[in-house]
């Protein structure tokens, strides 16, 4: 038994006489492999300065070995099966390939298990659908890979979805965006846990930086809104003139509403505002031009409608967490 079955506040610390911080990874039929290795290896390669390592990473299969669990190329052999969850103290869910599939009842009543008894519980890019399935999201900011985001919202309307993060700590909840995103979480517990030196060393064994050039924000693709309705002809008409002056009032009128009834049809087709919307649209093509073009900062600031290169770096920055010139000499094609 552990020494504390109550409460797992954060991290148990590695001590003569007590068990080490057991971190039990989930592994269920259509898990995303790279999710479940990002944090299987990026915590289990951790050492302390004298060598010895502060977590024991246990893989916990929906079905034990010989059983196999299946997902895309390849079946694995959990060595653990979700009993052992009872054991840990922080719990991770990977990816699902498959939004839609059921979440397992045994996943959903060992997640609850867990949290109820103090262990932190964290997901990496879909996995937070898991989570919010077993009702650990309620509540809470989280995030995912920002494809899913919107449907993660609308199936779980109490989670406050934040779709332009790679990661959000909540205490004891923790959610990471997509892919490599997981990596930045694991980076931010090992932090979180041990200390930034222990996490640099980490970083430096993954080969990656402690923090990632643009800070926590994921580089989102424009993606439309799944039903637009009504506002659909306005939408397509503003994104094609984004370098005209359009205000609230003017959409309004191209629409043929009220500012009342606008701001209601955003809000219930698009989930934001006309603002947020417009400043999101410009910041896409924007992200666009500096990927595909030689254009000068002024040009594209005029060409989406910013009116200067000023206001295209304050608003990339607030929405992206990076400058536009970084953006591009991060994202820019050979060809272009």
């Amino acid at each position: 038994m552990l020494a504390d079955t109550t409460v797992f506040d954060g991290f148990v610390p590695r001590e003569p006489g007590v068990e080490p911080h057991r971190v039990g990874i989930i592994a269920m039929d259509g898990f995303v492999p790279f999710d479940l290795a990002t944090a299987a290896d990026s915590l289990s390669w951790v050492q302390r300065p004298d060598g010895s390592p502060p977590y024991e990473v246990w893989v916990c299969g929906v079905r034990a070995a010989p059983e196999l669990v299946r997902t895309g190329l390849m079946s694995v052999a959990a060595p653990r099966s979700l009993r052992a969850l009872s054991q840990v103290h922080t719990v991770v869910a990977p990816g699902v390939s498959d939004v839609d599939a059921e979440v397992p009842p045994c996943v959903i009543a060992a997640l609850r298990a867990s949290a109820a008894r103090g262990a932190r519980v964290m997901s990496i890019c879909t996995g937070a659908f898991v989570l919010a399935a077993a009702g650990l999201l309620d509540g809470l900011r989280a995030t995912t890979h920002w494809a899913a985001a919107e449907l993660l919202q609308q199936r779980f309307p109490r989670v406050r979805v934040d779709p332009t993060v790679l990661y959000v700590d909540e205490g004891s909840v923790l959610t990471s965006a997509g892919a490599a995103a997981g990596l930045d979480l694991c980076l931010h517990v090992i932090r979180r846990d041990l200390g930034a030196c222990i996490a640099a060393d980490a970083a430096r064994r993954a080969v990656t930086p402690l923090e990632r050039a643009g800070g926590q924000a994921q580089f989102i693709a424009a993606v439309p809104p799944r039903d637009v309705g009504s506002l659909a002809p306005l939408l397509d008409r503003v994104r094609s003139e984004l370098h005209e002056d359009w205000s609230t009032a003017r959409m309004a009128r191209a629409a043929a509403m009220s500012l009342r009834t606008l701001n209601r049809r955003f809000r219930e087709q698009v989930g934001t505002t006309p603002a947020r919307w417009l400043t999101r649209m410009r910041i896409h093509r924007a992200q666009q031009l500096l990927e595909s073009t030689s254009l000068s900062m002024e040009a594209i600031a005029e060409a989406v409608g910013f009116g200067s290169a000023t206001t295209l770096r304050e608003r990339f920055r607030a929405q992206l967490g990076t400058s536009p010139s970084r953006y591009r000499s991060t994202f820019r094609s050979s060809a272009a």
